[in-house]
C-alpha cells in the first residue's frame, strides 16, 4: 500500500487534483458570469489578480494570510461589481461581439494598471500550510498541507455555490433574470441587481482563485499571473458547458489530471496542444458542453 500511495501514477493524480481545482474556481466563476448575464468574462482573470494585489498590499503592513485573503475577496466582489455597472449594463442587447472586445480590452487595460503600479517583478504571498510534500515511511506523498487546503478550499466555495443557486431565493433570481428578463420584472425581480449580484459572486470566486494561485511558490503573483490559468479555466468551462456548474467541476479536475500524466510522460509542451485538441473534439460532439441539457433552454 506505502509503493501504491508514492507511485508515480498517483502522485501525477494528485498533482493534477491540486491544479485541476484552480481551473475548476476559474471555470465555475465563468460559468456564473454567463448563467447571469449570458456574457462570456474574458477579463476575468485579470479582475483576479488585481484582486490579489490589493490584498497583497494589505499584507505587507499585517503580515497575515487570512486578513489578506478576505481584503481580496471583497476588493473582487467590489470590482465586479463596478465592471457590470459601467462598462457590462450597456453592452446588453448589443451584437455578441461587443462584450468580448470590451472584455478582451479591459483584460489589457488592468494587466497595464497592474504592472505600472507593482512593477512585473513576482511576488510570492506566505502561504498559511507547509508546502512541503508528506512523507510515507520515508517516501514522499504527493500532497503537501497548502495543497489539501487548495483543494478544500475549492470545495467548500463550490458547495455555497450550488447551494445558493440551486436552494435560495437569490439563486432563482439569478437564473430567472439571465434566462427571461421581461418576465422576471413582471413578477418583481429587479433585473439589474440580479446582474451586478452574478458578477459580484464570480468576482469574489475569481479572487480566492488568485490568492491561491499566487500563493503557489512556483507561481508567485504578477500581472500575467492568471493568464495561463484563465485560459485552461476557459477550456474546462467550455467542455463542460458554460451553464453547468458541476460541468466546470468535473471537467477542471479531470484536465489537471489529463494535463499532469502528459507532462510527465510526454512533453510539458505538449499540454497546451492537448487541451487545445480535448476543446477541439468536445465543441465537435457537444457544441453546448458535455454536462449541458440538450433540452436547456438558450437565451
Amino acid at each position: 500500500m506505502d509503493a501504491f500511495l508514492t507511485s508515480r501514477p498517483v502522485a501525477d493524480i494528485l498533482g493534477g487534483l491540486t491544479n485541476g481545482v484552480i481551473y475548476s474556481l476559474v471555470a465555475l466563476s465563468l460559468v456564473l458570469i454567463w448563467r447571469s448575464t449570458r456574457i462570456l468574462n474574458f477579463a476575468q482573470g485579470a479582475m483576479a489578480m488585481l484582486a490579489a494585489y490589493v490584498g497583497f498590499a494589505i499584507l505587507a503592513p499585517t503580515t497575515n494570510y487570512w486578513i489578506s485573503m478576505g481584503v481580496a475577496v471583497v476588493a473582487g466582489i467590489v470590482l465586479g461589481g463596478l465592471t457590470e455597472r459601467t462598462i457590462v449594463r450597456a453592452l446588453y442587447g448589443k451584437p455578441e461581439i461587443n462584450p468580448v472586445v470590451a472584455m478582451v480590452g479591459f483584460l489589457l487595460v488592468l494587466e497595464s494598471v497592474a504592472a505600472a503600479i507593482w512593477s512585473t517583478v513576482s511576488r510570492s504571498l506566505p502561504t498559511p500550510f507547509s508546502i512541503v510534500d508528506w512523507q510515507l515511511r520515508g517516501r514522499p506523498v504527493a500532497m503537501s498541507p497548502f495543497a489539501l487546503y487548495e483543494v478544500v478550499t475549492a470545495v467548500v466555495v463550490m458547495v455555497v455555490i450550488a447551494v445558493v443557486f440551486q436552494f435560495t431565493r437569490v439563486g432563482l433570481q439569478l437564473r430567472a433574470a439571465a434566462l427571461n428578463p421581461e418576465v422576471s420584472r413582471l413578477l418583481g425581480v429587479r433585473v439589474h441587481r440580479m446582474l451586478t449580484v452574478g458578477w459580484m459572486l464570480a468576482s469574489g470566486v475569481g479572487a480566492i482563485t488568485a490568492v491561491l494561485v499566487a500563493s503557489n511558490y512556483f507561481t508567485g503573483l504578477t500581472p500575467t499571473t492568471m493568464d495561463g490559468v484563465f485560459a485552461f479555466g476557459f477550456i474546462a468551462a467550455a467542455i463542460g458547458g458554460l451553464d453547468s456548474p458541476v460541468g466546470a467541476l468535473v471537467s477542471g479536475v479531470a484536465l489537471g489530471i489529463a494535463f499532469q500524466f502528459v507532462g510527465d510522460y510526454l512533453n510539458s509542451n505538449a499540454i497546451i496542444l492537448v487541451a487545445l485538441g480535448l476543446l477541439i473534439v468536445s465543441l465537435m460532439v457537444r457544441p453546448n458542453g458535455v454536462f449541458t441539457r440538450r433540452a436547456q433552454r438558450r437565451v
